[in-house]
């Protein structure tokens, strides 16, 4: 059994949510009780019932923003993403309902993590769109799921109902926006802190598992209300 579990909400648009599960990830392989933390991806969508349209037009009309200023914005998070090892390529991006992909990470079971990495690359460096259902099948196949049977569940709702309560624990766990990390059911990150931050969660956790009072290790930069801005 697992000493300390850590619930990640994130969606698979949000591009500080690559960023901060980076720096989670090199936070943990250095804790020495890494063999002891169970990992949970939680689903959130920044834009649920929306239609997909290019990001740069959603920041432009969600916050006014001209195409050069949503462009800089752009150009400012692939900068955050090289400085982790990343590499972004933002201008042709979409953004809308990340419901379907969701819902497959989760019928991906043990081979959710290895998808929601996948899905990450396709997203953000190969500017593949993930709310293309054949996208879906092809980058399911490569984490090693069956084409066929990815087909039939996307064109249903199953596990629609599981992604719904995941953004309802969320709200429940205090989280303004995404990436948010709640450590031990206790210790909240929000956004994507650096490496130490997760560190101090990882070890306030380890050291005071079963208290009652939980603590929060301040904000990063986070995704809300579906839009991602530095």
């Amino acid at each position: 059994m697992s000493a300390i579990v850590v619930d990640i909400w994130s969606d698979i648009i949000c591009p500080f949510c690559w960023i901060g599960k980076r720096q989670f990830e090199r936070a943990l392989e250095a804790f020495p009780h890494k063999d002891q933390v169970e990992v949970r991806h939680r689903a959130f969508r920044l834009s649920p019932d929306q239609p997909v349209v290019p990001t740069g037009v959603m920041l432009q009309q969600k916050y006014g923003l001209t195409a050069e200023q949503a462009v800089n914005n752009q150009r400012r998070v692939e900068g955050m993403a090289a400085s982790v090892g990343l590499e972004y390529h933002l201008d042709n991006t979409l953004s809308g309902d990340s419901l379907k992909a969701h819902r497959l990470i989760r019928y991906a079971g043990d081979k959710g993590a290895v998808l929601l990495e996948r899905l990450y690359r396709a997203y953000f460096t190969e500017g593949l769109s993930v709310f293309d259902d054949e996208v879906l099948v092809r980058l399911a196949v490569e984490a090693g799921l069956e084409a066929e049977a990815v087909r039939a569940f996307l064109a249903g709702t199953e596990l629609t109902s599981e992604v719904e309560d995941d953004q309802r624990g969320a709200n429940l766990a205090g989280a303004r926006g995404v990436p948010h990390f709640v450590f031990g059911g206790r210790y909240a990150v929000s956004g994507a802190q650096p490496p130490e931050v997760f560190t101090q969660a990882l070890e306030a956790a380890w050291k005071d598992a079963g208290a009652s009072a939980g603590g929060s290790a301040g904000d990063g930069p986070v995704c809300e209300d579906g839009v991602c801005e530095v």
